[in-house]
């Protein structure tokens, strides 16, 4: 395992004070360099924060020119912001969430005061679920192809002979999105054996972005800042056959770490989980109580927008806290073939920190 962290504890205070999302379509008309999606995200959030391009000291973004079909596509997505005056950017080849903890990085250094980091993609470019397969091990997985949803039904067979979930209890977790009962989901056709079309998140085409400041900036800009309290994301091996498919050993590094002694007992989680049966791993590995609500935002089973979809969970977990609505959150992000590698973000309000809670 690898990890890449820094303890919160012993940084200066950072805090989330914006996001804003394009919307989940199954498809659009847009080109796959994100603009169309991205300038009004950006326009939205200097209209709230009431600030201008130029406040923003360092810009990163998350995506994929496999998914583009194209080379340094990010390059083009860079019209969004605007070539004058120049700007600091910076970009990672993984889904926008990952962007963000660069940007936290330079304001923790004491760089710059406030950072934006955006992710996009256009899944409807292309097939998705062979595109996925590219993240495979070269040697032994990706010449099969094998794509996503087939991997992801291997997953969740594992876990229900093994006894780690039931399929009502992966419908239990649809149910909540879709609002139907979990005896009509159950009786749906499988589409990936032991997988139903509810089980598996449509893709969509859609991108988020989210500011970042340091703690004198948040109070300027915002009345309740998500204060960021802990951060990290670690990685499992890509040989499906050298870990337990059922577990997440990367995501419960990650949450010791974001948690560290805070209780997690919190208000509110946003899980990237893109099958209903991992959002039971990740549920587990995070040991967050009964009375946390789960994916009020509806998570990515509401639109699995790749390279956004991690970003977007952080966005909406923050968004609880700023608008009043939760005082503690914690906030997970994947990437890779099934669970490889996982991002946990913990949140709190003034009220909460102030108070020793959590």
């Amino acid at each position: 395992m690898s990890s890449q962290n820094l303890p919160a504890s012993n940084l200066p205070r950072i805090a989330v004070v914006g996001f804003a999302h394009s919307t989940n379509d199954l498809a659009s008309t847009g080109t796959t360099n994100g603009v169309e999606m991205l300038v009004p995200c950006f326009q939205q959030l200097y209209s709230d924060l009431g600030i201008s391009r130029t406040d923003i000291g360092f810009w990163c973004s998350g995506s994929s020119d496999y998914l583009a079909g194209r080379a340094f596509s990010f390059i083009s997505a860079i019209d969004a912001i605007g070539a004058v005056p120049p700007i600091n950017e910076s970009h990672v080849e993984m889904d926008g969430a990952w962007a963000l903890y660069e940007a936290w990085i330079k304001i923790a250094t004491g760089e710059v005061d406030v950072a934006l980091a955006y992710g996009f993609g256009k899944a409807s470019a292309g097939d998705s679920d062979r595109t996925l397969a590219l993240q495979t091990d070269p040697y032994t997985v990706l010449p099969l192809f094998p794509d996503a949803r087939s991997l992801a039904g291997l997953q969740a067979r594992a876990g229900l002979e093994s006894g780690a979930w039931t399929e009502a209890d992966m419908a239990a977790v649809a149910a909540r999105t879709t609002g139907k009962s979990v005896d009509e989901l159950l009786a749906a056709d499988y589409v990936a054996d032991p997988l139903r079309a509810h089980d598996i998140a449509p893709y969509t085409d859609a991108g988020a972005a989210v500011i970042l400041a340091s703690e004198e900036r948040a109070r300027e800009l915002v009345e309740n800042p998500a204060w960021i309290t802990g951060w990290d994301h670690r990685l499992d091996t890509p040989n499906f056959g050298a870990r337990d498919l059922t577990r997440s050993p990367s995501t419960a590094m990650a949450a010791d770490t974001a948690f560290g002694d805070r209780s997690r007992d919190v208000d509110v989680a946003e899980i990237y989980a893109p099958y209903t049966h991992q959002e039971l791993i990740v549920k587990r590995e995070l040991g967050i109580g009964d009375r946390t609500r789960i994916n009020p935002s509806g998570g990515a089973l509401t639109g699995h927008s790749l390279f956004s979809a991690g970003l977007q969970r952080i966005g909406y977990a923050a968004h609880e806290i700023l608008t009043g609505t939760a005082d503690t959150a914690v906030a997970h992000a994947t990437s890779g073939p099934l669970l490889q590698q996982n991002m946990v973000v913990t949140l709190a309000s003034e009220k909460s920190l102030a108070g020793g809670e959590n």
